[in-house]
Order: C-alpha cells, then structure tokens, then sequence
C-alpha cells in the first residue's frame, strides 16, 4: 500500500471510514475490485441504515455508531474527507502502520493508464466558479472535460467510469488535500487563503500546508494570486516537476508571466511568446459574469490553467462567455424603484463577504447567522465607508453589531431578533427604508445559515422572494 499504483485489490482488508456522499462509492468500487471492505461509521440514524442494508446487499460490513474503533486485519483505511485527523481511528492506525486515504487519493491511484490529465483548483472561496468556468473553457476548446471532486462528478466515478476524459477541472477542499498525499497535477491553483475550518485543521499554518500539498509534483503550472502573498509562498515552499512555472494573476497590469486586466480585457503574458513585450488578448471583462472583481480574479485564475493546458485564447473568450454561475453567488434579482437587490447568501464567511462588499459603492448590507469562530472588526473597518446601513439577522448577530459600533459608528444598524425564517421579509422591508436610489441592497451574510435555514440556499431563495413581494 505503498507510493505506486495498487493493481490487485483481491482479499485486501480495506476500512471505509464513514458513509455519506464518498463512503458509500468508495464502498461499492473497492468491494467490486476484489477487496474485503468494512464500513465504520459513527452514526446509527435511518439514513445511515438505509446505506448500510444497500451495502450489506452487496456483501460489505458494515458496522455502525463505531467509528473509532479500528477493524482487526485492516491494511487500509479510506476515510470521508470530514473526518478530523485528530480521530481515535487514525491514532490507532498509525500506531499499528495502516495508511490512511482520502476518496481524492484512492481515484487518484485507481486511475487508468494514460488516463485524464487533472487541473486541480483550491482556496478559502471562489473554488466551485473559477471549476465550472474552467470546464466551460475546455469545453469550448473541444477537450473531453468535467467538473469534478467537491461538486457535479465524483471523482471515483469520473476514474472509474465508462466515459473516456482528455482533461478534468477538479475542485479541492483543504479536507481532501490533507488526506491525498500522491496527488500529483498538471497543473493547480490556489486562489486565495483566509482563516477558515481551523476547528478541522488545527491552526492557520496546517490549513495552509494543507491547501499548499495541491502545487506537489505539479508538471507545468503552479498558480497563485499576486494579491493574497500566502499563495505565492506555498508555491515557493512546494516541490515541483523541473520546468514548472509559477504563473501569477492579477486585477490590475500584469507582469511578465502572469495573467491580468488592461483597459477592461483580460491578458495573457504568461503563455506567450516574448512575454517581456508580449501579450495575447484573452477576452472582455464584460464576458465574466457578475464582473465583480473577485470573480474577475476567478475567471483569470481558470484561463490560466486552461493556457498551461494549452487552450487557445478564442475558448477561453468562448468559454466565459457560455458560463452561467450557480444561484446565490452575486446573483442580480430585481431592480426596485433605483435599488439593486443582489443574493450572494454563498457568502458564508468574512472573507467571501468581503470581496462582496467590494463589488458595490453604496450599500445596505444584510448580515449574520453562525459565525463559526469568526471574528467581524477587519471586514466591518475596510467596508465601513460603502455602507449605507446594515440589517442584522440570525444567532451570532451581536458580534458584527458589536464591530459596526466599533468601526462605523455612524452607520445605522437595524438589529432583527427573530429568529424564524420569516425574519427575511422584515429584513428585506428594513433594508428598503434604510435605501436611496442608486444603493445596493446585499444580502452577503459572512456567516453559516443553519442557525435559521437548512443551507445557504435556501435563505438565498427567502431574500429572492421577499424582494419579488417588494417589487409586486
């Protein structure tokens, strides 16, 4: 079970730690290998029950409420990305020498030879868009290509599978890097880093090496972003093919070997010819939707890897301009009465809120929910002078109440303390009064939903409907 490809799965013990979204695949592609698979998970629920008598069908153990216990005989362990290293069943399996995969390193070793190249993409925010625009891009180059990893494809079934692919845009948690250590990509990025998860990870520094392990072995690009200097660091620190490039992009002018914006177009002086007086035109910032600056930023880190990949600059153009975003990220609802209405509820911590809040001059900001651990000052002072005012909802509210009254005392705040999921409409109805024509109101909470929604969706689908009851 060292480094290499494992060719015979026949009668080797494998351990799938936890059933959900990667388990039970994980599960069903090791058993139909050969190999004797146990399941362990901690919960014994009806839907983790219902998994386990699929599974058991088939002839997999599966045992459940233990999942610290380590099987007799195992060789290896498969674990959900989710499960924290600091676990009772990796202590236990390190002590007796048993590897632990993620789902990530298990299709990584179960490819195919000659199989898919993989573009990998990770970061605190923006990894699902600048993914889905990379797999635009390639497809418009004609490649063979899918989304793939944290979102539409698993990945065990994009290896595993029938359907033949040239090249995979691949979307990379900081819990799937940490447990795939032979990744090895054509080439990655990294977007941005912020202070995120550190409950799983530990510290800020084991978030980053983490987030960092995707530039290993790369062949011919590492990406970084020129504003957020942590990036850049990790592809000084990683160890890479002889001959891989750092390719840095940027919002303003790029420099010799990056990607950047001039005169409204996106540029390219990385994979040209002279780049010291070169560049090719890539497309019009007006092809990336919404031209938010951080999706700018998002649309030029996924024509970066496309070039590494050699696509031409006609399918990067091609390939923004046939990207349609997923609901709840800068999604424009309605104009009303002079007043922008516009649902970023994907802006579930400060660091996605912050680049939110960048995108418009004056705004009427709606905020709040499960904090998560984060703190409010940084985000509250750099947007102090855009705000209008500011309308609070959900449990963990009085710590960016608190930060409005530190940094912008003079804006006023609306404090809502319902907690049902009718207080969307009151605070929709508040940001109305406290907004003039010209203004955004900007639904960026900067926080997790759960506290009042079953997921950011669908408080995104609350403020799209109370804004539409404003409108009619």
């Amino acid at each position: 079970m060292g480094s290499g490809q494992v060719t015979d799965w026949q009668g080797k013990h494998v351990t799938v730690a936890g059933l959900g979204v990667s388990g039970v695949p994980a599960a069903k592609a090791l058993h139909g290998l050969g190999a004797k698979v146990t399941v362990v998970n901690d919960g014994d629920d009806a839907r983790a029950r219902e998994q386990a008598a699929e599974l058991e069908a088939l002839g997999v153990t599966v045992r459940l409420g233990d999942g610290d216990t380590l099987p007799d005989g195992t060789e290896l362990i498969v674990t959900a990305p989710g499960w924290r290293p600091d676990k009772p069943l990796f202590a236990a399996a390190d002590a007796a020498g048993v590897p632990v995969w993620g789902d990530v390193e298990l299709a990584w070793r179960l490819r195919k030879p000659g199989a898919a190249d993989w573009l990998a993409v990770t970061g605190t925010n923006g990894k699902t868009t600048t993914v889905q625009m990379l797999a635009s891009i390639l497809e418009a180059a004609g490649l063979r290509t899918a989304a793939v990893g944290n979102i539409g494809v698993s990945l065990l079934d994009a290896v595993l599978g029938d359907e033949e692919y040239d090249v995979l845009a691949v979307e990379l948690s900081s819990y799937q890097l940490h447990w795939a250590p032979s990744l090895r990509a054509h080439s990655a990025a990294v977007l941005n880093l912020a202070p995120d998860h550190l409950d799983w990870h530990g510290s800020m520094e084991a978030y980053a090496k983490d987030k960092g392990r995707i530039y290993e072995g790369n062949r011919v690009a590492c990406v970084y972003n020129t504003a957020d200097k942590a990036t850049e660091d990790l592809v000084r620190e990683a160890d890479v093919e002889e001959g891989c490039r750092a390719i840095g992009f940027t919002l303003g002018t790029p420099g010799p070997s990056q990607l950047g914006v001039v005169e409204g177009l996106l540029v390219d002086r990385a994979f040209v010819e002279n780049r010291q007086k070169n560049a090719q035109e890539l497309a019009e910032v007006a092809d990336v939707r919404p031209a938010a600056p951080h999706n700018i930023a998002n649309a030029l880190a996924a024509a970066a890897l496309a070039r590494a990949y050699g696509v031409p600059a006609s399918a990067v153009r091609e390939g923004l301009r046939n990207f349609t975003p997923d609901a709840h990220r800068i999604a424009h609802v309605a104009d009303v009465d002079g007043v922008a209405w516009v649902d970023d509820s994907k802006a579930t911590n400060t660091h996605a809120a912050q680049a939110s809040l960048a995108a418009y001059d004056s705004v009427v900001w709606i905020a709040g929910g499960l904090a998560k651990g984060a703190t409010f000052d940084e985000l509250v002072a750099g947007a102090a002078k855009r705000l209008r005012g500011a309308v609070l909802i959900g449990r963990d509210r009085a710590l960016i109440r608190e930060a409005l009254a530190r940094h912008a005392p003079e804006v006023p705040v609306v404090d809502l303390e319902r907690t049902d999921t009718g207080a969307m409409l009151q605070a929709v109805q508040e940001a109305r009064r406290l907004a003039r024509p010209g203004d955004t109101v900007l639904l960026a909470p900067a926080c997790a939903s759960m506290d009042m929604f079953a997921n950011y969706n669908k408080r995104g689908d609350a403020f799209a409907q109370a804004v539409r009851e404003l409108g009619a």
